[in-house]
């Protein structure tokens, strides 16, 4: 509403975040992981006094730096973009409540890039002592931004007592903020595990490629050790009803939860066939298929992980429309049209209700639906015409739990009734305005 609109034609911005935000989070956990795979991996090489795992070392620190550091933060530059531009609001008041952790983090990350670079270019320039040093100052600098993006990621879910305080740290060490964090190191070592196998199948002696693929599969099992009891902590600590629509209240998100537990189901199973029990039979081919297979589970896991949040980008601070639920009653009393400062008319009267309906769901239903796109909503409102969607507009967050309510006047609610029910070319129906309360 204090904000211009940025409209994604099919797809909605949301998808966009979306599609930006999973492969940023495929690569960055690995940037977490794959740290403590290089510092641990380099001190069994030079205790053991393992030459050719030293140089198979140096080639994945180059395909680690490459993908993380490069790749990955070009992803999170997109993420700053995508949400500034698709959700302005809540981006600002994220900003606004954590702005000294997220200066924190991004000292972090500065430390973890220049860490990663000194690496990656001191093999033969530093003793290995040093070298080693380097890598545990890398790898602490990349849990630590873990750890505060962490707090601010699970606090848009479970804000917790920061509802009554608006305190720093009550919103950050939120209700979930621990089952978080402990699911999250989960995801970045078993990630890890999947990244070094592709590397480790590539190894051309049989017999170290096969001691190679064993060890990466050691990392998968690891990784599975702290997502299981970490999910199952997670989903008891996230609010009643959202929980609800994980396991049953909403079909949709059940579905992917499940897809999320089936496929993690068969990295771990398949990795213990193939990579744990015949290591030396393992191939590129293999290790890509269990990488796209990850990519996948983390898709849908963080689709899932949005969805339960619905109707709010924010749980119950603002609704997934940038309105928060405090304003919704003065909307409805004033109109939602004159206090927007970007809509094309303030107002709504007998010859422009076509228009001012349009306007009402570019702001408050575009968000989350396209026309015929990502979420269209012409097909979920065929046959429906102008009284009928008028009524389900009234009770829209009783009958539909993830959906906000509408915010307007009964004229706006009209309008944007008469706007949808002209999507299947349904004539006008004739209400008098302006309309009275009763007038139903």
């Amino acid at each position: 509403m204090d904000y211009p609109l940025w409209e994604v034609p099919l797809m909605g911005g949301g998808i966009v975040i979306a599609l930006i935000a999973i492969v940023h989070v495929f690569v960055s956990h690995f940037a977490v992981g794959g740290g403590l795979f290089l510092v641990l991996t380099e001190r069994k090489a030079r205790r053991e006094r393992i030459p050719e795992l030293l140089d198979y070392l140096r080639r994945h620190a180059r395909f680690f730096v490459l993908l993380t550091l490069v790749f990955g933060a070009a992803t999170g530059v997109g993420i700053w973009f995508a949400i500034g531009l698709a959700s302005p609001a809540a981006t600002s008041l994220l900003i606004r409540n954590f702005v000294w952790g997220w200066a924190i983090e991004w000292c972090f990350f500065l430390v973890e890039i220049a860490a990663a670079l000194i690496y990656y270019y001191g093999w033969d320039r530093f003793t290995p002592r040093t070298h080693q040093a380097i890598g545990w100052i890398y790898f602490a600098a990349a849990y630590l931004s873990l750890v505060v993006i962490n707090g601010i990621l699970a606090f848009m879910l479970t804000p917790g007592k920061w509802l009554e305080t608006g305190a720093f740290w009550d919103g950050f060490f939120n209700p979930s903020y621990f089952p978080s964090l402990v699911l999250r190191t989960g995801v970045a070592v078993s990630l890890t595990g999947l990244y070094v196998l592709l590397t480790a199948s590539m190894i051309r002696s049989e017999r170290f490629r096969g001691r190679q693929v064993r060890y990466a599969a050691k990392w998968v099992f690891a990784g599975f050790g702290l997502l299981v009891p970490g999910g199952v902590w997670y989903l008891l600590s996230i609010p009643v009803e959202a929980r609800a629509m994980a396991i049953g209240g909403a079909p949709a998100v059940t579905i992917f939860l499940g897809l999320s537990l089936g496929l993690s189901l068969f990295i771990l199973l398949f990795t213990w066939l193939t990579a744990w029990r015949n290591p030396r039979q393992f191939n590129a081919a293999l290790a890509t298929l269990f990488l796209v297979v990850g990519f996948a589970v983390t898709g849908v896991s963080e689709w899932v992980r949005e969805a339960v949040r619905k109707p709010y980008v924010i749980y119950e601070t603002m609704y997934s429309n940038s309105l928060r639920p405090a304003q919704i009653d003065a909307l409805a009393a004033d109109g939602y049209l004159p206090r927007a400062k970007f809509v094309a008319l303030h107002e709504v009267t007998s010859s422009n209700r076509l228009d001012a309906g349009r306007e009402l769901f570019r702001f408050q239903c575009s968000p989350c639906h396209t026309i015929d796109g990502y979420n269209g909503i012409r097909p979920l409102i065929r046959g429906w015409r102008e009284s009928f969607i008028a009524l389900q507009l009234r009770n829209l967050d009783e009958l539909k739990g993830f959906m906000p309510p509408f915010a307007g006047t009964d004229e706006e609610r009209r309008a944007l009734a008469h706007y949808l029910a002209s999507l299947w070319g349904f004539p006008p129906e004739e209400h008098p305005v302006p309309l009275q309360e009763g007038n139903e």
